[in-house]
């Protein structure tokens, strides 16, 4: 039987709440230490415990980070999904299954390891077997792919983080799954890992924490929050890290956390915070982002600067609360009411979750705005191998005036006036002693006095819009993939990045060669537009279902240059999968070409 090295997929079916987090991690940090390119994705319900839970691991040398078109080894311990799990496999399917829950695996087709884990749990401490079954099945797959075995143990005393009792028993647990293959089967596994040389820079983390880190190494001097999945670990983060980053020499935090009453009152915080001066923020999911937009919009036409990490989950409503999506763009980009537009910087890797928290906070303090930070469950709450940061040398404040001889040095200052021809004015802060501190919602002259004057709304509001439009080449531009021949294109942004290469490996092996174009914000940079003049057909390729930035490129492009641009958008809440999207590629360019 040929054996297939560092390139393939398990799927471990467990229930939520059973431990197998723990088990799963234990896995992929000891393939990761081997030097090994792997990823994981955990598809949990949203419930607190009870329901079925996957997680999937990709092992691949060609550093394939979508969940892959197909299992190769699956795990099961779910009565539940069983027979759903069995179904679902092709031929040759390496099968290792508790063998004490006593349902059938009735197709000879598959490799099968049955595997009397509940027992072996319970010879170890009758109490804890349900937990310690998984244990169980990490050292059959350790034994059947030829995990190493020192690294695995440097990976269980890493997860227990040194706890003596927890460490032997989950240790003895492993050893004894191995022991059980050695003893009862032929080694006949077509799947193994063999090490490779390994970064020692890189180490896992998920995005949550990148963005929280970010946060910190920014500036934040406030944090609001309410709980929502899937963006709590960011604010579980910053509370994690703070005593350690941000306290001063008396020990006491500079930074204060504020859980409040809901995401509406989060908001104001931010505003509040930011009007007073201080590097504010606040993160959520999309319908938190719904009831924040009165303030958002506050912000907006008051300029006043904050910071909103959204880490999309799927929607409309409560939606799929532990799925991915990137379904919140178009909001993000407008939301409030009246004309609103908003500067979004949408990291696709760990390293820009980091650097995009901390350039988050310069960029609302330059344009006196709030600015979104635009993740997703994906990217944000599974590990990920990073390859080190990015770290902040000094702030922007942006247009801060600090004494009176700052003041007078303006002609003819006012809080609303645009001196530079930027769009961008000077403000004060309260506690300086400066005039003037007063910000407005309302309508409003170049020196916040309250105005309906029609002439004067039209001039503030085209300068607000002169602002906005203005970080358009200063935001994160565009990264590129392209030669000057290809006739397509393909615009993506955010986790996709994590897809996109073996999407780009599939099409190519079909004859089609693609260019690619990353957007990491908006507005769009003037590079994307000419990204599309230089190609006869653009793919817009997205995880959601109404093509959103597709909508967005068509209102500000060019008219001649909307015709070439077509969605490819799909999304059913889990990660992108490879061969799913370069086929709706294909069909799509079969479709516009013909």
């Amino acid at each position: 039987m040929e054996t297939i090295v560092n390139d393939f997929t398990f799927n471990i079916a467990t229930a939520n709440g059973t431990g197998s987090q723990s088990s799963n991690l234990i896995l992929l940090q000891s393939m990761f230490e081997m030097g090994i390119p792997v990823s994981g994705k955990n598809l949990f319900p949203s419930n607190i415990s009870g329901l079925p839970t996957w997680y999937i691991i990709r092992v691949s040398d060609d550093g394939y980070q979508a969940p892959g078109d197909r299992t190769h080894i699956q795990v099961l311990m779910n009565k539940a999904t069983w027979d759903n799990d069995i179904a679902s496999l092709e031929s040759g399917t390496v099968v290792i299954y508790n063998s004490d829950v006593k349902l059938p695996v009735e197709r000879d087709d598959l490799i099968l390891y049955p595997v009397p884990m509940t027992t072996i749990a319970r010879g170890l401490n009758p109490k804890l077997a349900r937990m310690i079954a998984n244990m169980v099945y990490v050292g059959v797959i350790a034994e059947l792919i030829g995990l190493d075995g020192s690294i695995l143990d440097s990976a269980v005393n890493k997860q227990f983080n040194g706890k003596a009792k927890a460490i032997e028993l989950n240790a003895n647990a492993i050893t004894l799954g191995r022991e059980y293959i050695v003893e009862n089967f032929e080694q006949m596994c077509p799947f193994s890992l063999e090490a490779r040389e390994i970064n020692p820079e890189s180490f896992i983390i998920d995005g949550n924490e990148a963005v929280a880190l970010g946060s910190l190494f920014g500036g934040v001097t406030m944090l609001s929050w309410y709980p929502i999945t899937p963006s709590t670990s960011i604010a579980e983060g910053i509370i994690h890290h703070l005593p350690k980053l941000r306290s001063d020499d008396d020990g006491h935090l500079t930074c204060a956390v504020i859980q409040s009453e809901d995401e509406l009152a989060a908001a104001g915080m931010v505003v509040g915070a930011g009007w007073a001066g201080g590097r504010a923020m606040t993160c959520t999911s999309g319908p938190g982002i719904s009831l924040m937009s009165e303030f958002v919009g506050l912000a907006y036409f008051s300029e006043v600067p904050g910071v909103i990490w959204d880490v999309n989950r799927v929607g409309p409503s409560t939606g799929l609360p532990t799925r991915t999506q990137q379904g919140d763009l178009s909001m993000l980009y407008e939301v409030g009411h009246g004309d609103t537009k908003h500067l979004v910087l949408i990291p696709g890797t760990i390293e820009e979750c980091f650097e995009f928290a901390w350039r988050a906070f310069d960029l609302a303090e330059r344009y006196q705005t709030i600015v979104f930070g635009f993740s997703d469950l994906d990217l944000g709450m599974n590990p990920w191998i990073c390859s080190g940061f990015d770290y902040p040398e000094k702030m922007d404040r942006g247009k801060v005036l600090h004494t009176q001889d700052e003041i007078d040095a303006i002609e003819n200052y006012g809080r609303y006036r645009d001196v530079d021809g930027d769009g961008i004015c000077y403000r004060t802060l309260p506690g300086s002693g400066l005039e003037p501190i007063l910000y407005r919602g309302t309508g409003h002259d170049e020196d916040a006095v309250y105005s309906e004057n029609p002439e004067v709304y039209v001039a503030n509001m085209a300068r607000l819009k002169r602002k906005i439009d203005g970080a358009r080449t200063v935001l994160p531009q565009p990264i590129l993939r392209e030669e000057p021949e290809m006739q397509v294109g393909i615009i993506y942004y955010g986790s996709m990045e994590n897809t996109i290469q073996e999407i780009d490996d599939i099409l190519e092996a079909t004859g089609l060669k693609v260019s690619q174009c990353r957007l990491r914000s908006l507005p769009i940079s003037p590079v994307v537009e000419e990204f599309v003049a230089n190609h006869e057909q653009i793919i817009v390729l997205e995880v959601n279902r109404d093509g959103q930035l597709y909508g967005i490129l068509r209102k500000e492009l060019p008219i001649d240059l909307v015709p070439r641009v077509h969605s490819v958008a799909f999304s059913d809440g889990l990660p992108p999968r490879a061969r799913k999207y370069s086929d709706m590629i294909r069909e799509k360019l079969l479709e516009v070409m013909s």
